[in-house]
């Protein structure tokens, strides 16, 4: 496996929902909440909270938590880049960056996204490339269930511990 790039993975999914349902979902703490994190919260960059409902921009910050996972589980970055329609893109923690495209192809709706810039040794390849690839998977089933269904997949019970539902 010489020729593999443990820098980077992506992963693509269709979704029946229109583009903006999707951005809004990925770019509001409202619409993370309902489908990825238990909790999302965004600083402006003048150190302001930005509204549960408001996209977010380009220097936010944020600070998340995942069911399943204690308060201790906190995973901080920042927002790169926004374009208010269908792209984001952002530092997660150590494990790399995230781009996010929402957009159309042969009249279906696709998210892809691609995580980049993850470092080499050996922990970084199983916690960043494995184990996020295997984590964006569910999330972005999960996504796709919430969207199209309603259900939504995640333990959210912290008792019960090594799911893939967390």
């Amino acid at each position: 496996m010489q020729d593999y790039d443990w820098t980077k993975f992506t992963l693509r999914i269709p979704i029946k929902a229109g583009i903006h349902k999707i951005y809004d979902f990925w770019t509001t703490q409202d619409g993370l909440e309902k489908w990825f994190l238990r909790n999302a919260e965004f600083t402006k960059a003048d150190k302001s909270l930005r509204d549960r409902n408001s996209h977010i921009q380009k220097d936010d910050t944020y600070e998340w938590m995942w069911y399943g996972y204690s308060d201790d589980t906190v995973e901080r970055g920042a927002v790169l880049e926004t374009n208010g329609r269908d792209y984001l893109k952002f530092k997660f923690g150590k494990a790399g960056i995230i781009n996010v495209n929402i957009r159309t192809e042969q009249d279906i709706t696709l998210v892809e996204l691609v995580q980049s810039e993850m470092q080499l040794d050996e922990k970084s390849k199983i916690n960043f490339h494995l184990g996020c690839s295997k984590g964006w998977v569910f999330y972005l089933t999960n996504l796709k269930s919430v969207l199209e269904g309603g259900l939504d997949l995640r333990n959210k019970d912290i008792n019960i511990k090594d799911v893939i539902s967390s």
